[in-house]
């Protein structure tokens, strides 16, 4: 399966590290991953605030934005991602993210605009798969 849209643009991703969390080796490998799998990544670097996160989405003409949260701040940064791009028109951006995120979390999350969470544990494999499968069933309407 191609990295491709049909209209022949590769996916855009931004990855993004919101919040006060200091820590992006998790992201850094995720980042490296979508781009060894044919997407374009735009990589945000650590302390973004959601705003920031939008705007860089917007910029950047981006499909996705994958947040890495360790903080436990995770209830609080996905709605606020999620409104932020609302806010500026892209309610079509899919959201998605992982991190340090506990399983009685998720249903809320997915509930409030996040499509994924990717729990530790989850196979480079199966994210990459996920997004290109994500991407199709957008392209299809």
């Amino acid at each position: 399966m191609s990295a491709e849209l049909h209209t022949g643009r590769r996916l855009r991703v931004l990855v993004a590290k919101p919040g006060l969390d200091g820590h992006d080796r998790g992201a850094k490998v995720i980042a490296r991953a979508l781009r060894d799998a044919g997407m374009e990544v735009i990589y945000s670097g650590l302390h973004q605030t959601p705003e920031m996160v939008a705007n860089a989405a917007v910029q950047e003409d981006v499909d996705f934005v994958g947040l890495s949260i360790l903080s436990g701040a995770h209830n609080t940064l996905f709605p606020a991602v999620r409104a932020a791009l609302d806010a500026k028109g892209a309610s079509d951006i899919i959201l998605f993210g992982g991190g340090i995120i506990p399983d009685e979390d998720i249903p809320a999350l997915e509930a409030g605009g996040a499509a994924k969470i990717f729990t530790p544990g989850a196979s480079l494999e199966g994210i990459v798969s996920w997004l290109r499968q994500r991407a199709a069933q957008g392209e299809q309407g």
